[in-house]
């Protein structure tokens, strides 16, 4: 028993501990961020369902703004909202039966509406700049005589105005042409499909008053994208961290 001695070196464990520590703390991270990524993925649907709704416009009467066939979007609205320059959704059963009609406001209740002058749209006696038409096409293709809109009704235009059946078309009725703001449903945000995106904005009808401001749209997609990307970030890390632990526990053994 000559006076030899052995020295047992207790195993450290700091290192795992903290390895573990920081494990849960990112398995705990890791799900909020899957939680927060299902409630805004889920609720820009929701709040998009609930705020507009999907069309088809089953006619070249919009064009180019609109192509047929085209899926837009349109947000509910009160017809008391709507402005000159928006695209509007709207039932009339003396323009068509049982079926929703897509057209551009041009005139309010209290306007004065003509066509035209120097081939422009003439609204209050003020010429409209219209950049939507149809590139090399003019406003006065479609011949309008003054009319006086009544208050509580609009006038409507397509953007293609050679084929459009719009207030133009209709000018013999007893309105004139005219359509009462509570036709209105919907007003026209975006294309769906394809993914033209957003309409861009009537900035010739700013002259004769404020125009609508766009609807929630981008902000309801923004939701989506940021749930998503939350909720594939935070189911990823399982994967990840587990690959790092197997990865740090080989090279442990290694050495």
């Amino acid at each position: 028993m000559g006076g030899e001695s052995t020295t047992r070196t207790a195993p450290r464990s700091g290192g795992a501990s903290k390895a573990q520590a920081g494990g849960k703390v990112g398995q705990r991270l890791s799900g909020l961020a899957v939680a927060l990524g299902l409630v805004l993925f889920l609720g820009g649907f929701a709040w998009g369902a609930v705020v507009y709704r999907p069309y088809t416009v089953p006619t070249s009467s919009m064009t180019p703004t609109i192509d047929a066939g085209d899926r837009v979007l349109a947000q509910r609205i009160d017809g008391g909202e709507v402005r000159r320059g928006d695209v509007v959704v709207f039932h009339d059963k003396t323009w068509v039966t049982n079926a929703p009609v897509v057209k551009r406001v041009v005139a309010v209740g209290g306007d004065t509406v003509s066509c035209c002058t120097n081939g422009k749209l003439t609204v209050n006696g003020k010429q409209i700049d219209e950049p939507y038409l149809p590139k090399g096409s003019l406003a006065e293709i479609t011949k309008i005589p003054t009319v006086k809109v009544p208050e509580g009704r609009l006038f409507l235009l397509g953007d293609e105005r050679q084929g459009s059946l719009d207030s133009s078309a209709h000018l013999t009725d007893a309105a004139s042409g005219t359509v009462s703001r509570n036709a209105v449903t919907a007003r026209v945000d975006a294309v769906a499909w394809p993914m033209n995106g957003m309409l861009k904005r009537p900035t010739g009808f700013e002259t004769l008053g404020s125009l609508s401001q766009p609807g929630p749209l981008r902000l309801m997609v923004g939701a989506v994208i940021a749930g998503a990307v939350l909720v594939l970030g935070g189911a990823a890390y399982g994967p990840i961290a587990g690959r790092r632990s197997r990865a740090r526990t080989e090279l442990a053994g290694a050495r």
